[in-house]
């Protein structure tokens, strides 16, 4: 049987009640990612969505929040280097990891607590 899923269509993270402009200086000021209008029905909720090429991330308000700190999207990321000193400039924190032979990779955290890994572009 030919595989059934094509490609993972988005990321959904959670954040706190009324988190959207922290969210937003996060993801679109220090990631560089754009914003992405929701749907009207789904704008109600709160939260908002992000894009970057193909990757999007969700966050979506969780009135009892807790940030997720082991499972993570993963997202591959041109010029890594830079991408990691600009965190780093901007006081993020930037954990990198050595464990898996070849890949280079670092784990940040969103401003909720949600565990982020990027990893070097091959």
């Amino acid at each position: 049987m030919d595989s059934i899923f094509i490609v993972i269509d988005h990321v959904q993270l959670a954040m706190p009640p009324d988190g959207e402009s922290v969210a937003r200086r996060f993801f679109c000021d220090l990631l560089g990612m754009t914003e992405v209008a929701k749907p009207a029905e789904l704008a109600k909720r709160g939260g908002c969505w992000f894009l970057s090429g193909s990757v999007q991330i969700h966050l979506g308000v969780e009135s009892d929040f807790h940030p997720a700190k082991k499972a993570h999207p993963a997202l591959r990321c041109r010029d890594y280097p830079s991408l990691l000193a600009h965190l780093r400039q901007n006081g993020i924190e930037v954990v990198e990891a050595e464990d898996i032979p070849g890949v280079r990779r670092s784990h940040i955290f969103d401003p909720f607590g949600n565990r982020i890994e990027l990893i070097a572009e091959v």
